[in-house]
């Protein structure tokens, strides 16, 4: 049995075949998945997990250069803000866009991954850096 880093087969899977700027998706119960693209619903009830469990786990087994933002948090959701704040403190790359354009630039993700969460805007796009 694994013992360290992702226990979902899938997020493990797609984590492993992620090579330099391919992106995945982390969001919140009400973002729609776009037509093709995997998704990996590991939502249980609402709010279960959470938009920062599921980051957090991520970014412990995944090295991130960049991490999109729907604009829109800025006056929806101040947790989102400060987390997207941390992350371009800790030398990733942030950038914002209107849910708009974050949602059309999902499709080109390998995966989203589907949470519990249920505030608003709890959406980021994960763009692998290299390890090396």
């Amino acid at each position: 049995m694994k013992k360290h880093g992702h226990l979902n087969r899938d997020i493990a899977r797609v984590l492993a075949n992620m090579g330099h700027t391919d992106s995945i998706v982390i969001a919140d119960c009400g973002l729609p998945i776009p037509e093709g693209v995997e998704c990996i619903d590991v939502s249980l009830t609402l709010g279960v997990p959470g938009f920062f469990d599921v980051l957090d786990s991520v970014l412990a087994d995944f090295k991130a250069e960049r991490a999109v933002f729907a604009s829109e948090a800025q006056t929806h959701n101040a947790a989102v803000v400060a987390r997207a704040r941390a992350l371009a403190a800790a030398e990733v790359a942030v950038e914002e866009v209107p849910h708009e354009t974050f949602k059309r630039r999902c499709r080109e993700a390998k995966a989203v991954i589907r949470t519990g969460e249920c505030s608003p805007y709890a959406n980021v796009i994960l763009h692998s850096g290299v390890i090396f």
